[in-house]
């Protein structure tokens, strides 16, 4: 089978550099990273990698900008414009996203192509909350004092961004904190660092002041620098729960501020009166999103005994017709994964499973007809134990546990056994059996029939899928400390 290989000269204009103070800096030392197409195994781009010496650059631009320049001092409504103006600056670079992100993380190129479009609506959304939020509220106490509760900014913010959708992470996390009136390092994941160039040249052209955003790109040991320096108010991560616990322990050392997006290993609920056809074929489009590298993936099925087998045969039938191939080619249903890595670490859990006897219904290994590329096979498994490795680790990937439940009761239980709780979903006809079965899942999303993005809205974790919340004006507001001034009489604000 041909592949074709992402164009990557021109993709971003100083990938020897790192954005640092307003200008394009060299690098401290020689040191690159080489970033894999994962449908080719080629290097499509080479990017400097970051040491001690350029954390410490970042972090100090980003401080001055914070403490002396006039970014805090701006009003809501003065910063608005710039967000607006880096929206514009996403939409104009729709096909270089496009173009990175597919060759990056394997998503397929024709969803990638609204990528751009999706990443502007949210800098579009934070510079509308500069009018409507209420930065200041006002109470007067039974005594007569006045009370003004204000919200400023948190300080520096280390945004930490992985490689599986880092364009539209970098911008629930700057476009809310830039509008609070935060500056910004921005920590790029050495396996896709494109997205955070282009925002780093996308700044630039707005006119941002010098320091406000700063961009690197450096692996887990010198990222570690970023979140223990004392200058860095909080931490923005998303990413595996491992590491969500070594940045929440760092940070705790030093009272921190953090907000974490972890991991999942959320379950869909098929309740009794829903087609089992239809509800495969839902799961079948959402796992081949991304080839199931999303941590809000629907990944432990949950269903009566009494259709089990059928809903296994469902999932085989949905599962089997996926067709795997170049992300770039329009006829492909689901692309690679991101990257040898990634593979390797999938096809770990593939092994434990066949270890463990969980019975394999379809998939299991790499596509027969694809001899080059990081590609896993669609799986799925049934009869599974929730207490099954498989059932009980996120694996990221296109990978989908079948678990018999003997009521409705023990299928809300089966959910809830976890040590995640960031996505679910109810599969049934009618929104009340939602609602009332919805309220009982300890998870941070719920759905109806499949879920559904939109960052507008907060999405977050329960247990350990995280802290905080992104998204929505709670986006907004973890990105502000309350501060509560009190008067004798009322000023004149």
């Amino acid at each position: 089978m041909t592949t074709t290989t992402a164009p990557a000269a021109g993709l971003v204009r100083h990938p020897d550099r790192f954005y640092i103070d307003g200008q394009w800096a060299a690098p401290s030392a020689a040191t690159t990273l080489d970033v894999f197409d994962s449908a080719t195994e080629e290097v499509f781009l080479t990017v400097a990698e970051a040491q001690a010496a350029d954390i410490d650059r970042a972090v100090a631009s980003a401080r001055a900008a914070f403490d002396t320049g006039p970014w805090p001092r701006m009003t809501p409504q003065e910063r608005a414009p710039y967000l607006a103006r880096i929206a514009e600056g996403w939409k104009a670079r729709a096909e270089a996203l496009g173009d990175a992100w597919t060759a990056e993380s394997g998503m397929l190129r024709r969803f990638t192509a609204g990528g751009a479009g999706s990443v502007a609506g949210i800098f579009t959304y934070y510079a509308g909350l500069a009018e409507s939020y209420e930065w200041v509220r006002r109470s007067t106490l039974p005594s007569g004092t006045t009370a003004l509760i204000v919200g400023e900014a948190v300080g520096v913010v280390a945004a930490i961004v992985p490689w599986n959708g880092p364009a539209s992470l970098i911008a629930i996390k700057c476009a809310p904190a830039l509008l609070a009136g935060c500056t910004v390092v921005v920590k790029a994941s050495p396996e896709a660092p494109a997205s955070a160039y282009l925002f780093a040249e996308i700044c630039e052209e707005a006119g941002l002041p010098p320091g406000v955003v700063n961009v690197v790109t450096a692996d887990r040991e010198v990222s570690e620098l970023l979140v223990r320096d004392p200058r860095v108010d909080k931490v923005a991560f998303t990413g595996s729960t491992a590491a969500g616990k070594r940045i929440a322990s760092l940070c705790g050392e030093r009272i921190a501020r953090t907000t974490l997006e972890l991991g999942g290993k959320s379950p869909a609920l098929i309740l009794d009166d829903f087609d089992l056809g239809m509800a495969a074929k839902i799961l079948a489009g959402t796992t081949s999103v991304l080839s199931g590298q999303v941590c809000a993936a629907l990944t432990r099925i949950i269903v009566s005994k009494d259709r089990h087998d059928e809903m296994a045969e469902a999932l085989a039938a949905a599962f089997t017709a996926i067709r795997v191939g170049d992300p770039r080619d329009p006829e492909s249903q689901m692309g690679p994964v991101a990257s040898a890595r990634q593979r390797d670490r999938i096809e770990g859990f593939l092994q434990g499973a066949r270890a463990e006897g969980v019975q394999l219904v379809c998939g299991g290994g790499r596509p027969a007809h694809l001899d080059r590329g990081y590609y896993i096979e669609p799986t799925v498994y049934a009869n599974v134990s929730n207490a099954a490795t498989i059932a009980r680790q996120e694996v990221f990937g296109p990978v989908v546990c079948l678990i018999p439940a003997a009521s409705e009761a023990e299928a809300i239980a089966l959910a809830n056994d976890t040590d995640f709780g960031l996505n679910s979903c109810v599969f049934t006809n009618d929104p009340d059996r939602v609602w009332s079965v919805g309220r009982q899942l300890r998870a941070g999303l719920v759905g109806h029939n499949g879920f559904a993005v939109d960052w507008s809205l907060p999405g977050g974790g329960f247990k350990q899928s995280g802290i905080g919340r992104e998204g929505g004006v709670e986006g907004l507001e973890a990105y502000l400390e309350t501060k509560t001034m009190t008067f004798q009489t009322p000023p004149s604000v």
